[in-house]
């Protein structure tokens, strides 16, 4: 059975709400300008991962581009004060493929549900430790068990083929306090969330949220639609957008202290692959989606359907999944065929998430 939203429109940001990794690395942009030292304290603040030849190097600076960018659910270090404790492995709570068309003016983020059952390749761990390949795996259990090399070859295996050129990672704690750093964020709401599981209860109306709001609003699952990631992630995809029309509204660059929090605690939240790993890595990445603009930005869920044996588990609608894959490998946008019964649309989880 198939999940159909109520309502098919697919959101798109706008000409200031721009995706996360462009704000913030041209913000690093300037501050890379601004003095060596400058970079040098700011490019120390990055960790990196090596991923070496399962990644594809773009062939030019506006050549497409896929980006894997990875929300862990690790409750290590200061992640366990966000998250209540608990296993400390981290699994992929949160994984979007953000693909860059050529020319840099146009772009698709694919939300890849962590319940979906797929075939995980075989893979080599970051500590070197071969993993066979294994049929009927629940997705997030792949970052769980190989890190983000298996991660990589397992989103490469599902998009048929498709290759990864840059790996960005954020934890809980990482994501809270780039959100602090903002100031916050505004949003509205036109219904009421209340999740009894997490604890987030916020009425219909306007509301700024801090960090840990924030956290706990993007993570929420069952106190939106039917309680599924499927919900989660529209409603991922509805913040996301609030976000960044408040950070375009912050005019970051005429304030210069605040611009330097904000660059300091953004490299501080991230694990890149190693080819980001530096400042100016990102500024050029940067500048080369300068010309992103308004309506160019399509949020979409790869397409599944319930799964008929586990009604908690998404099994992956093959012919539709084609569809997006085929399209981002041709570098064309995905047909709106692709998306018909899928979770991309805004009303299925009966609320909706506007810029406060």
């Amino acid at each position: 059975m198939a999940y159909a939203p109520r309502g098919g429109r697919i959101p798109r940001i706008g000409r200031r709400a721009r995706l996360v990794l462009c704000s913030l690395a041209g913000v690093l942009l300037l501050l890379g300008g601004a003095a060596a030292y400058t970079v040098h304290r700011l490019s120390g603040n990055l960790s990196s991962v090596e991923l070496g030849s399962l990644l594809t190097p773009a062939a030019s600076a506006t050549s497409d581009l896929n980006i894997l960018v990875v929300g862990s659910d690790s409750r290590a270090g200061k992640n366990a004060e966000r998250a209540g404790g608990g296993d400390d492995t981290g699994r992929s709570d949160t994984t979007l493929l953000i693909h860059l068309y050529a020319g840099r003016r146009k772009a698709a983020l694919v939300s890849i549900p962590r319940d979906t059952i797929v075939d995980r390749p075989a893979c080599t761990t970051a500590t070197g430790h071969k993993l066979p390949e294994r049929e009927g795996v629940v997705f997030n259990s792949v970052y769980e068990i190989g890190g983000a090399p298996c991660e990589v070859a397992a989103v490469e295996a599902l998009g048929g083929g498709l290759r990864i050129n840059h790996y960005i990672e954020v934890g809980f704690n990482g994501f809270a306090e780039l959100v602090d750093a903002l100031g916050g964020t505004g949003i509205t709401l036109t219904r009421p969330i209340d999740d009894q599981q997490s604890g987030l209860r916020l009425p219909a109306g306007r509301h700024h949220l801090d960090g840990q709001q924030a956290l706990d609003l993007v993570r929420t699952r069952h106190g939106v639609g039917s309680g599924s990631d499927l919900g989660r992630i529209q409603l991922q995809h509805q913040f996301l957008t609030a976000l960044l029309s408040e950070i375009a509204g912050r005019h970051l660059l005429t304030d210069p202290a605040r611009l330097f929090s904000v660059a300091d605690t953004a490299t501080k939240s991230l694990t890149t692959d190693s080819t980001l790993a530096h400042v100016g890595a990102l500024a050029s990445l940067a500048h080369s989606m300068q010309g992103l603009g308004a309506g160019d930005v399509q949020m979409l869920t790869l397409p599944t359907q319930l799964d008929q044996s586990d009604e908690d588990r998404l099994a992956l609608d093959e012919a539709r999944c084609a569809q997006v894959w085929a399209a981002l490998k041709a570098d064309r946008p995905v047909p709106d065929a692709a998306l018909r019964g899928t979770a991309s649309g805004p009303n299925g989880i009966g609320v909706v998430v506007k810029p406060g």
